[in-house]
């Protein structure tokens, strides 16, 4: 326990007269603790002993000199009234506040009358505030996100009664009372919550008979994160053989950290290997040269904020690829005329640069009435108006972008107005011929059914109307030389080659007979016999 100290004395008057008996106060106020020791003072103006005092309570008498109304403590007696007629608390406990009033007899009668108004009180003890849900970092302070429903407790004990606010302090604006009580617990919740709600945030218990007042404050910041991944951008830089892979990520709170790195394959070993660049800002930005660039290298920007956790980081990425024009490499055109060259380039990442180029050298194409340049979506054309030799010749569709040039060579042939005259009458003839001999193969076939046959010996009259003959006259060396034999078989004859002769009808056969001599005519001899058997 401890001994007060102070006491606050409100007002004294004292009026003592030794001849004349009267009555005379003093008032004092006495604020307490439970448990303290406590001395109510009496007769102070001198160094009289009193002869009898009493003292008390709301009117009714609690103690006198050497009794002690009150419930003794089992330790003994908590009231004593000392010879100077003060009263003592050895122990005070809550119910002993109240006004208390002394009236001691002085020497000679004279009555010395005081009053004292003992408060007891303690607290503001236990304050606490809690702010949920929220995150702790290391320096104490709260982060919450944004749109969050957050709420706010604060508590405390104080006797005998106490006043609690919540209170607050911003950038923007402050406000020393948000909400107030006379309770011991404090409640307030704020509803989608805003960066404009952070700032320190103060609970603050007093205790109204003592005015003791604590307060205890954390520091809010309202994080935000943007549901968005940030934006990788790239920017072609002066030199064709660098690039600018621009990151951004705007909104978020506190400044993130970006970094752009090469993806190795996972997420796991995204950042062991070579980090490009790192820093805490809304927007970073790198440039890289040919060497550090590769086809299928993936190049990623990686946003860090500390209201995300480890894993859940937001990012953005490139996959680059080298690029492929395409067209039709040989390209032929008339005289005189228009003609137009396509290339597609639509594969590259970043987009290549395509331009139209002529000759060898490689010379650029300065647009006019003669070369005009069209470019639909990744399809570059080239049309060339009035086309004569000087336009004959390989052209090149060249991309480039960072990580390499491709190109695609296009050879222009052009012909003159006679080598396609020529070139149809040629494809005439050709056409005549083919369908001039169709016309006599199917003639020859349609005739198939008539034979005729003959050697020498005589001649076969087939029923269709065929006659095979068999010629054999003093002419036979003759027409032996002339007409060629077939190889000899191995019985040692001759077979000459066979005469296949059209005779349409019986008539024919009459007149012929008619013309030849009778001796001729003996010998011609009719033979009636299947024509398989006649030997070749």
């Amino acid at each position: 326990m401890k001994i007060v100290a102070t006491v606050a004395l409100l007002h004294l008057c004292l009026c003592l007269t030794a001849a004349v008996s009267g009555s005379d106060t003093t008032e004092t106020a006495l604020t307490v603790a439970p448990g303290d020791i406590a001395l109510l003072p009496c007769y102070t103006v001198g160094n009289v002993t009193p002869t009898l005092t009493t003292w008390m309570k709301n009117g009714r008498e609690v103690v006198r000199s050497g009794t002690s109304l009150l419930s003794p403590s089992p330790a003994g007696q908590r009231l004593t009234v000392l010879h100077d007629g003060s009263l003592n608390f050895r122990g005070v406990i809550p119910g002993d506040e109240g006004t208390y009033l002394c009236s001691s007899t002085l020497p000679g009668n004279n009555t010395f009358h005081a009053r004292v108004l003992l408060q007891v009180t303690h607290g503001p003890e236990n304050v606490s505030a809690s702010i949920s849900p929220a995150t702790a970092l290391s320096n104490g302070t709260l982060i919450v996100c944004r749109g969050s429903s957050v709420s706010f407790n604060c508590s405390g004990s104080s006797y005998p009664s106490q006043q609690l606010t919540w209170a607050f302090r911003g950038a923007s604006f402050s406000n020393e009372s948000l909400v107030s009580t006379s309770g011991s617990w404090l409640d307030f919740r704020i509803e989608n919550i805003q960066p404009s709600a952070q700032g320190v945030y103060s609970c603050r218990a007093n205790n109204t008979v003592s005015l003791q007042t604590v307060n205890t404050s954390t520091q809010l910041l309202v994080y935000y994160v943007p549901d968005r991944h940030p934006e990788c951008m790239w920017a072609q830089a002066q030199d064709p053989s660098h690039i600018q892979f621009n990151c951004t990520w705007l909104g978020a709170y506190p400044t993130p950290t970006l970094r752009w790195g090469e993806d190795q394959g996972d997420q796991g070993a995204l950042w062991k290997g070579h980090v490009l660049a790192s820093e805490v800002t809304e927007s970073l930005s790198v440039t890289l040269n040919r060497s550090m660039l590769s086809d299928g290298q993936t190049v990623r920007c990686m946003a860090q904020h500390q209201a995300l956790t480890p894993g859940k980081e937001k990012s953005c990425s490139f996959t680059l690829k080298p690029p492929y024009p395409d067209g039709e490499p040989l390209v032929t055109a008339l005289e005189a005329t228009s003609t137009t060259l396509t290339c597609t380039e639509a594969v590259s990442i970043p987009p290549a640069d395509t331009t139209w180029r002529k000759g060898l050298q490689q010379e650029d194409i300065v647009p006019g009435s003669k070369y005009v340049l069209t470019e639909e979506g990744p399809v570059l054309k080239l049309t060339i108006h009035n086309i004569s030799k000087d336009d004959e010749g390989v052209y090149f569709c060249r991309s480039e972008n960072p990580l390499a040039i491709r190109e695609l060579e296009v050879y222009l042939t052009v012909k003159s107005s006679s080598e396609y005259t020529g070139a149809i009458i040629g494809v005439f003839i050709a056409a005549l011929i083919v369908g001039s001999a169709a016309i006599v193969a199917k003639t020859v076939f349609s005739s198939r059914h008539r034979i005729c046959l003959g050697d020498g010996f005589g001649h076969i009259e087939v029923d269709r109307g065929d006659v095979l003959s068999l010629v054999e006259s003093d002419d036979e060396q003759m027409f032996q030389d002339t007409v060629p034999r077939l190889p000899p078989l191995t019985n040692g004859h001759h077979t000459t080659l066979v005469q296949i002769h059209q005779i349409p009808s019986s008539d024919h056969e009459d007149a012929e007979t008619a013309d030849r001599s009778p001796q001729q005519q003996d010998d011609t001899v009719q033979i009636e016999e299947p024509v398989d058997l006649v030997t070749f």
